[in-house]
């Protein structure tokens, strides 16, 4: 699909999360329909730009481990989202230059700037692919992912704010067992997740925001999300919160002020024995 197709397609009737996750980050691509919901959620929920920051430190923090300790040279972002630097492949070549990185989304405004994701290091490969969490054999068996990633090679399955905009109806973890089926021993699971636990009254709100503005939404609690590691080897400290996942020095300073129900996100990465 060209740009300019995509640019057609875009909905400027309705809120989209992605839109709006862009609005929470202090980005400038999204619509003025995405920025009065994303207000709405943040008068709920004031912290939502501080958990939305967060989120972004763990992708980061994760992507660095599974490079440095673990050796991963491959990643699949799936859920992309709009492209805010540093992305993934930015942290993932900064450690392995050669690492290639795989971008998936069914977003038309990801795909209109998706040439942000494209500027690799000379010695990695980057690319960018319209594909749906829903339709992981697609996904998997489609050529465009063959042509960067190598699936008998060990690779990073990442699913950031991700998996709480598929409900239970959709079989979540029947979707994530299907992903990682396909990925060879070594393979990691890096998730961030949206839940409930810390302020139950308060993301029930954010929910019917949401699903008002046409994106249902399932919030899920610690041990839900830890299921979404289930025969995975889990890294310490497991699934925790946000920014208590190994936290780095500037994580460190950032989490003397903040409380988990500000973050009010699990997040954890497992590798696959």
């Amino acid at each position: 699909m060209s740009s300019t197709h995509a640019a057609r397609d875009l909905d400027t009737s309705r809120p989209h999360s992605a839109r709006m996750y862009d609005y929470y980050l202090g980005g400038k691509d999204h619509f003025e329909v995405d920025a009065r919901a994303a207000s709405t959620v943040a008068e709920a929920f004031p912290s939502v730009f501080l958990c939305a920051r967060e989120n972004r430190a763990f992708m980061h923090r994760a992507t660095r481990v599974l490079a440095r300790e673990h050796g991963i040279r491959q990643w699949l972002d799936i859920g992309t989202g709009i492209p805010t630097e540093p992305n993934l492949h930015q942290v993932a070549q900064s450690v392995a230059p050669e690492a290639r990185v795989v971008y998936a989304d069914n977003d038309p405004l990801v795909l209109k700037y998706a040439e942000r994701l494209m500027r690799s290091t000379a010695q990695g490969r980057t690319m960018y692919i319209e594909a749906d969490v829903n339709d992981p054999e697609a996904l998997l068996d489609g050529p465009e992912l063959a042509q960067v990633l190598d699936l008998d090679r060990p690779v990073a399955l990442s699913l950031n704010a991700l998996m709480h905009f598929v409900t239970d109806a959709q079989d979540p973890y029947g979707l994530v067992g299907r992903l990682l089926a396909a990925l060879p021993s070594g393979s990691a699971l890096a998730l961030s997740h949206g839940t409930a636990d810390f302020d139950p009254s308060t993301w029930h709100k954010i929910t019917d925001i949401y699903t008002e503005a046409g994106t249902p939404v399932r919030f899920r609690t610690q041990d839900e999300v830890a299921r979404f590691f289930d025969g995975l080897e889990l890294l310490d400290p497991g699934v925790s919160v946000g920014h208590r996942w190994r936290p780095d020095d500037e994580t460190e300073a950032r989490a003397k002020d903040l409380t988990d129900a500000q973050v009010s996100l699990w997040t954890g990465v497992g590798i696959k024995p």
